[in-house]
């Protein structure tokens, strides 16, 4: 039912900015969140040091969540991706390009995407590589590494995930079923659209 209500309020806020109702292009992302002490999805994310669960996310490039899928946080990013792009194939036919980042690396898998759901993976990196520093020859300069830069469009699904986060009830996983952590998304984005609409046209 959430699900049904942000497909018509998205389809809407994107009508009135005059975009198609169903978007060409997205980004992928995921998030590790730590879980209460229940029952349910459990698991450990090795690299964020986070035992609970991780949400994927596909959004817009507006950042409004197209997909949600939440699973434990042992899950890997390219299994996540998987579930959502299989998904988003019946219901976004427009729905051909993708951004994410290197965790969605893999030539196997951008095969797949491509030949089972139509969908071509880019992959944007950061302008150090993701490293924070480098090699060098000897004798040779170091290369500049930059300390920060802004990697075109990826910032789109992590401002989706701040503005899901000020919200009491994604702030931290409570939830027993997985079914019921997606609702908690999809509820979240549709206040987030309603307020949006609500706003008088300047």
């Amino acid at each position: 039912m959430w699900e049904r209500m942000l497909t018509a309020l998205r389809e809407r806020e994107r009508v009135q900015l005059g975009r198609d109702p169903t978007p060409g292009a997205a980004i992928v992302d995921s998030q590790s969140v730590r879980a209460s002490k229940r029952g349910g999805l459990h698991g450990y994310d090795g690299g964020k040091k986070v035992s609970g669960i991780k949400r994927h996310l596909l959004v817009d490039t507006r950042g409004t969540v197209l997909v949600a899928c939440v699973s434990p946080a042992s899950v890997g990013d390219r299994d996540g991706a998987a579930v959502l792009f299989a998904r988003a194939a019946d219901a976004f036919p427009r729905l051909r390009h993708v951004r994410a980042d290197q965790g969605y690396r893999g030539a196997d898998f951008h095969a797949w995407a491509r030949e089972a759901t139509g969908i071509t993976v880019q992959v944007v990196q950061r302008r150090d590589g993701g490293f924070r520093s480098t090699w060098a020859k000897v004798g040779a300069p170091p290369p500049a590494v930059p300390l920060f830069a802004v990697v075109p469009r990826r910032w789109v699904a992590e401002r989706t995930f701040a503005w899901l986060g000020r919200c009491r009830r994604l702030s931290k996983d409570y939830e027993y079923l997985r079914v019921c952590s997606e609702n908690a998304i999809y509820l979240t984005m549709a206040m987030l659209l309603v307020r949006r609409l609500a706003r008088p046209a300047r």
